[in-house]
């Protein structure tokens, strides 16, 4: 009986820690809603819905529910820091915008009144030869001390001018600081932040033949989660990819989008670790991976065709670049 009773209280005891927990986690995912930063009003609550909608639906206790919540809690962050960072980038560029007509307006000023200048200091010169002219003294003197007083304003002005156009340039350096931590990604596949295919092909025709080698890349299935899903979904899937492979790569590796479904990577070292590493991603990059599709996790899947080039001293870069489109445009 009183093991009975024993095993009864623990029982209560981890039903109310079950739902102490569950609390908490319910809680922490409402204000994982409530706090999210306020960026486009769309965008945001977009986000609050689908976040608060998750927050109902464990509420329930169902396990299946709570189970499942963890790679969607997981995809609705990535999927508001991905759109977050694209609605920041947009901002960037339309600052950037800003700041050269900004430098326009200022050089277009400053040539401007230079010539305001110019014209207003002939009339004070002319003034001036009006007041020694022979005639009445006291119109002299007073053409004189009006030329005096309007040259002294005109100096201030000038003055005032120069101070404020400094401050404008001195904002605008470091508008472009800011500015240039995130440019060095201009030149980058928007969606995969990786080199575009114009960039690899410059890599190729200048590097030496023979001291590289080309793992080449062909991806099935991103194409067909834009058709199923959208492609918002087909543009998630292709920068999740590109994440993994990014980081399986070594630093010093050039990682570049050739096509919808064609990665190339430039790769310095023989061409037997070029293989292991085509043999790694093919195992490990292969498969589903999670993505969000109107609030709920999804998990389409990809399936990788890996091949590599070892580029040689008596190779032309015309021809390396053949072996990658013939690869790259093949069956898979």
């Amino acid at each position: 009986m009183i093991s009975i009773q024993s095993s009864l209280s623990e029982l209560e005891r981890n039903h109310q820690i079950r739902a102490a927990v569950l609390d908490c986690y319910v809680h922490a995912v409402k204000n994982i809603a409530h706090y999210a930063v306020e960026l486009d009003e769309d965008l945001t609550a977009s986000h609050r819905k689908y976040v608060g909608a998750l927050a109902t639906e464990i509420s329930t206790g169902d396990q299946e529910a709570i189970n499942g919540s963890v790679s969607t809690l997981r995809g609705l962050l990535r999927d508001y820091h991905d759109k977050s960072a694209a609605y920041l980038g947009s901002i960037r560029d339309e600052l950037a915008g800003t700041a050269r007509t900004l430098e326009e307006i200022l050089e277009s000023l400053g040539q401007t009144d230079g010539d305001h200048e110019k014209t207003l200091r002939t009339a004070l010169g002319k003034l001036r030869e009006i007041a020694k002219a022979p005639g009445n003294a006291a119109v002299g003197v007073a053409i004189t001390a009006a030329a005096d007083s309007i040259e002294t304003s005109l100096e201030q002005v000038r003055k005032q001018h120069q101070l404020t156009t400094s401050q404008f340039l001195v904002e605008i350096r470091m508008l472009h600081k800011r500015i240039d931590t995130l440019e060095s990604a201009a030149a980058v596949d928007e969606i995969t932040r990786c080199a575009t295919r114009d960039d690899l092909i410059g890599v190729i025709r200048t590097a030496t033949s023979g001291q590289y080698c080309l793992l080449l890349i062909g991806v099935r299935g991103l194409l067909r989660a834009e058709v199923q899903f959208g492609k918002m979904v087909g543009n998630e899937l292709a920068g999740a990819f590109a994440k993994r492979l990014r980081s399986s790569m070594h630093a010093s590796a050039v990682l570049g989008r050739w096509g919808a479904e064609e990665f190339v990577v430039i790769l310095t070292g023989p061409k037997s670790e070029a293989l292991a590493s085509g043999k790694w991603i093919t195992e490990n990059l292969s498969g589903p991976y999670s993505c969000i599709h109107e609030g709920k996790s999804i998990r389409p899947a990809l399936q990788l065709n890996v091949g590599v080039v070892d580029t040689s001293a008596r190779e032309t870069p015309e021809r390396i670049l053949e072996r990658v489109g013939a690869f790259l445009s093949g069956p898979r």
